[in-house]
């Protein structure tokens, strides 16, 4: 099988990338820009790990280039496409709201357009929870109303819009999945979980927003991957998806799990005030997920950052 993966030296594309490589049916073109959005190096160290299978090819190109896009499409001629790319990060979406037009809105424009052009069989898309903001009732359900607070959310809500209206009434398989809080090893810099394991590594402080009192539905890696591999085999009315555990946990509680199995007493925090754009509580429900993908056995929170504090203890990342 033949399969594009957008953000192929990001977090979840490195990841899906090595699930899927373990078939020797599978090749994988991966597309990554590489931007500096976060350290490089951490990308760089992933895609050095992808490489030493020959079943892998990468190219270093922005997906919003509609032209080298349309060539590699034609050329590869791939099966499935799986777009993980994007720009992250949802405060910087506050400095810098043009470059989440760009690398969200245009790319899934131009990724999209080129797969419906070539007649890809399946295309999975990576949205965010963030398109739910702040919700009253919980868990969450694919069928409330969206209220996205961030330019962020709203791009990424602008692509799920573009897949849908690009690939209506075409025999494309598509699916959109709404990740919650994607944290394990090898994990993004710029996320709560790999932030705070740099803070007791460096003895630098770390910032606790709204004082430590959010509340985050964290969702591991390895669960993430096993969703998104077996998505290539299902057919479903719902084309959007929650991803996620449905147990949500104080970032206070979280800290004290994270300090306990780090085995480190204490840690430089500062408690401060609510920020504008995040959300006070994320808790999903994953019933339709179930419903679809059969029994889902979702990973305990603390054999998920056992796991990933074990990788940052050989890493450094």
């Amino acid at each position: 099988m033949k399969i594009i993966i957008t953000g192929s030296a990001g977090f979840i594309g490195f990841h899906l990338s090595n699930n899927l490589l373990k078939s020797k049916e599978n090749q994988i073109l991966g597309i990554d820009s590489i931007n500096n959005y976060y350290s490089t190096q951490i990308k760089k160290l992933r895609l050095k790990q992808l490489l030493k299978n020959k079943n892998f090819i990468f190219k270093k190109i922005n997906i919003a280039n509609k032209k080298k896009i349309d060539l590699i499409f034609k050329e590869f001629k791939p099966d499935v496409v799986f777009h993980l790319a994007g720009q992250p990060g949802v405060l910087y979406s506050f400095k810098n709201p043009n470059s989440y037009k760009i690398n969200n809105t245009n790319a899934t424009k131009v990724i999209s357009g080129a797969s419906k052009k070539y007649k890809v069989k399946n295309f999975i898309f990576a949205s965010s929870s963030s398109v739910y903001g702040d919700q009253k009732k919980f868990p969450i359900k694919e069928t409330y109303k969206l209220n996205p607070k961030n330019p962020y959310a709203i791009t990424k809500l602008k692509s799920e819009k573009i897949i849908c209206e690009n690939f209506k009434n075409t025999k494309i398989n598509y699916m959109i999945f709404r990740f919650f809080s994607v944290y394990g090893p090898l994990g993004r810099p710029d996320m709560f979980i790999h932030k705070f394991l740099n803070s007791i590594k460096k003895n630098k402080q770390i910032n606790l927003y709204n004082r430590g009192l959010n509340y985050r539905d964290f969702t591991f890696i390895e669960d993430v991957v096993k969703i998104l591999s077996k998505s290539i085999k299902i057919k479903i009315k719902n084309r959007i998806l929650n991803i996620c555990r449905s147990q949500p946990i104080l970032t206070n509680d979280l800290v004290d799990l994270v300090l306990k199995i780090y085995k480190k007493k204490k840690a430089k925090i500062k408690k401060t005030k609510f920020v504008e754009g995040e959300m006070l509580k994320t808790h999903g429900s994953n019933k339709n997920l179930k419903k679809n993908f059969g029994k889902i056995k979702f990973t305990d929170i603390k054999r998920g950052l056992k796991e990933t504090i074990k990788q940052y203890k050989i890493y450094g990342y």
